[in-house]
């Protein structure tokens, strides 16, 4: 019984990271605010594998670790980016973006437990990635323009719910023997993320961003060679049409 509940105690402790986070940001301490999502980012990241190493798979847990990410990565990242930049901005603006991210986010997580997405894929960025961008683009608010960080959480919300195609790298399954290893990695990562909390965050903001934007990229890409085959197509048509009534 006691096994059966070790993958819910790492989804409880990414919701109280997400909870803590909030509390931090009101508080003035956004790049640890920041870093707290991070951290349940990992959380997140090895419940499911926990429970794969198990077989303590349940739709309790998944029900669970739903919940608890629109708390950790819809709701505390949206008020960090609030509290940081938009604060002073138009409030009904202001109020509406904050809250269309955790409403995507939501949107997101119950399209993915009611819908079966592609083997190695997910439909639409999933949301620990975007709370982890948002988050930690917030600790530039001070370098980037306001409006920029308004786009960027518009087009995050977007990602979320859209049909662009992101590497699941949950798969990756962790040995049975090997699970007393990941509360070391977990302790090891509170305290870099307590004595480094805004270098870290912004040295991570690096890889996240990078797999927001590659699903976009890809995206973007096959909808380029889908229209130059369709443009091929329409010009072989055309050249076949011009020689039948040359002929």
């Amino acid at each position: 019984m006691i096994t059966k509940s070790i993958p819910s105690l790492f989804t409880v402790g990414n919701l109280f990271l997400g909870i803590v986070a909030i509390i931090l940001v009101f508080n003035e301490k956004p790049e640890l605010a920041a870093m707290m999502v991070i951290i349940a980012m990992l959380l997140d990241g090895v419940d499911g594998r926990i429970a794969r190493a198990l077989n303590a798979q349940s739709e309790f847990g998944k029900e669970l670790d739903s919940l608890s990410d629109v708390i950790s990565f819809g709701v505390a990242p949206a008020f960090i980016m609030y509290v940081v930049a938009f604060q002073d901005l138009n409030q009904a603006a202001s109020w509406i973006v904050t809250a269309l991210f955790p409403i995507c986010g939501a949107l997101r997580l119950a399209r993915f437990n009611v819908i079966s997405g592609m083997p190695g894929y997910f439909i639409g960025l999933p949301i620990p990635a975007a709370g982890g961008v948002l988050c930690t683009l917030a600790l530039f608010y001070k370098d980037i323009p306001v409006a920029v960080l308004m786009a960027s959480t518009l087009l995050l919300s977007f990602l979320m719910v859209s049909t662009v195609k992101y590497p699941n790298f949950k798969k990756i399954g962790i040995p049975k023997g090997a699970i007393w290893v990941v509360p070391i990695v977990v302790v090891i990562a509170v305290v870099l993320g307590y004595l480094f909390p805004k270098h870290l965050s912004k040295i991570i903001f690096v890889p996240l961003l990078l797999y927001a934007l590659y699903g976009l990229k890809k995206n973007v890409s096959a909808v380029m060679r889908l229209t130059s085959r369709k443009n091929r197509r329409r010009r072989a048509a055309e050249e076949a049409a011009k020689s039948e009534h040359s002929a």
